[in-house]
C-alpha cells in the first residue's frame, strides 16, 4: 500500500476498470459485482456514494455510501442511518489496508455531513467480513437487513 491512497468518483475515464474489480471466488456470494452497485447508485441518486478505492492512479476497490435511509419505514423507532452500502477490494489487493482506509473514509465523509453513527450491513459466516468490522469498532445491532446481520460503530 502506498502512501497515496485516495477515493475517486467513477467516470466514463475510470468505469471499465471498476468493472474489471473482482473479489476472490469463495466471495463472490458474499458482495455484489460493482456493475450492480453502479446500477443500484443510479437508481437511488443522491443517497448512494459509489467510489474507486485507489492507490495512486492505480484502482484496488470499489466503496459505496448512503446517506439517511430508512432501513424500515413500516417500523416506528427506525430513524435515519449512513454508512457503508458496498466495499469490494479487488482479489489481488486483498490484505493491504485498503478495505480500512476505504471505511475510514466513509466514517470521515458522515461525519462531515453531521452523522455520529456508521452503519454496516454484512452475509454472516465463517468466510465473511463479520471479523474485519468487528476489528474497525463495529458491533451488530441484534438487527437484520434481510438476510444480513446490520452493525454500526460510534464516531
Amino acid at each position: 500500500m502506498s502512501s497515496t491512497l485516495g477515493l475517486a468518483r467513477i467516470t466514463p475515464e475510470n468505469i471499465d476498470a471498476a468493472l474489471a474489480l473482482t473479489v476472490r471466488p469463495e466471495q463472490a456470494g458474499l458482495v455484489a459485482p460493482v456493475v450492480k452497485s453502479l446500477a443500484e447508485a443510479y437508481a437511488y441518486g443522491d443517497t448512494a456514494w459509489p467510489r474507486l478505492i485507489m492507490d495512486g492512479e492505480r484502482p484496488v476497490g470499489f466503496v459505496m455510501a448512503f446517506f439517511d435511509i430508512l432501513f424500515n419505514p413500516e417500523q416506528p423507532d427506525d430513524r435515519p442511518r449512513s454508512g457503508l452500502w458496498r466495499l469490494l477490494v479487488d482479489a489481488g489487493h486483498q490484505r493491504g489496508g485498503y478495505g480500512r482506509f476505504a471505511v475510514e473514509q466513509v466514517c470521515a465523509e458522515i461525519r462531515r455531513r453531521g452523522g455520529t453513527r456508521a452503519t454496516v450491513t454484512y452475509v454472516p459466516g465463517p468466510d465473511g467480513p463479520a471479523g474485519f468490522y468487528a476489528g474497525l469498532g463495529f458491533r451488530p445491532t441484534g438487527e437484520t437487513s434481510g438476510d444480513q446481520v446490520v452493525a454500526e460503530l460510534e464516531l
